[in-house]
């Protein structure tokens, strides 16, 4: 006859003893993690794509050898020897000295020019990018938002600009200064470059603003400003970024382009597409001087392009 004086647990009671909650907690299974947010999920993604390395280590080289481009050469890229350097071929003997490249038509040296021209060229880029997406932010989250006056006077005026070719409208601008600087081009690049980022804020901003957490916030009294910035900006931000990834590479080409048809930087600065300008009248015979400012430019937009696909296929829940 079993002890009355011995109870059975019931087999709800679970053990509080260590071993009894190892026992449970086995065989419940491991517990959730925590919820990655958008911006870690994306950067999770952009770790594993061989595409995003290699343009991120292209473009960190680029913009190493544009904020100290002293450190890669000691040439002068100004300073040119007729007598000695006069169209020298490329020299494979020293890697990296200055007459690795060979020198031009003015007897300068070719690696040097390439080097120092990064800067110019890179900072033109990386500015307009910045100006650009700031007065498009700015101008498409009214329009998105407020809607109504606001979206028609803005997508009129965007639509305006819209209709003037963009590497023409710059020409022209460029063409009516005299003083034709970096700070020139970037203006002038900019004044018909953030129209693009315009049309693609306000898009994200109207389907942004139909969301639950907006309706909400509204209903809870919140600001306008705080909804832009707290709410609005923060998700409608994704294909704005990947949008002025890609047009960064646009922007160093247009710059390059301007400066090979003599309308961009002045002709004492040391410019990619002057350089290019300038090789051009000895491609038959001398194609090397054409060669590396050419290369080196493709390669720098190459990197920002697929950067810019990277990011897209990153932040883009679509591709998941």
């Amino acid at each position: 006859m079993p002890d009355a004086t011995k109870t059975s647990k019931p087999a709800s009671v679970i053990d509080a003893s260590p071993a009894g909650q190892t026992a449970s907690a086995d065989a419940a299974g491991p517990a959730p993690g925590k919820p990655r947010s958008l911006a870690a999920d994306a950067w999770r993604d952009l770790r594993r794509n061989p595409f995003f390395v290699v343009s991120g280590l292209l473009i960190l080289l680029i913009l190493a050898i544009s904020l100290w481009p002293g450190f890669f050469t000691g040439a002068d890229p100004a300073k040119g020897d007729l007598r000695n350097h006069f169209l020298q071929k490329p020299s494979y003997s020293h890697v990296f000295q200055d007459d690795w490249f060979g020198y031009d038509g003015q007897g300068r040296s070719i690696y040097a020019r390439v080097i120092y021209g990064a800067r110019n060229s890179v900072t033109v880029g990386v500015c307009v990018t910045l100006a650009v997406t700031v007065i498009g932010s700015i101008f498409g989250m009214l329009a998105g938002y407020f809607g109504g006056f606001w979206d028609a006077v803005i997508s009129r005026l965007t639509d305006v600009f819209f209709g003037v070719p963009f590497l023409l409208g710059t020409m022209v601008v460029m063409n009516s200064v005299t003083n034709r600087s970096v700070w020139t081009v970037v203006g002038a690049l900019t004044l018909l470059g953030w129209t693009q980022i315009t049309r693609v804020m306000r898009g994200a901003v109207i389907t942004t603003k139909q969301s639950d957490y907006v309706v909400a916030a509204k209903a809870l009294g919140a600001s306008t400003r705080r909804i832009l910035v707290r709410h609005i900006l923060p998700n409608a931000a994704a294909p704005v970024i990947v949008v002025a990834t890609i047009a960064l590479g646009g922007y160093i080409t247009a710059e390059a382009t301007l400066s090979f048809l003599g309308m961009g930087l002045s002709d004492d600065a040391i410019s990619w597409g002057g350089d290019i300008s300038d090789a051009s009248k000895q491609l038959r015979n001398n194609p090397h001087i054409l060669f590396f400012p050419a290369g080196m430019l493709s390669l720098t937009v190459l990197a920002f392009i697929m950067l810019g696909d990277a990011v897209r296929d990153a932040l883009d829940p679509k591709l998941r």
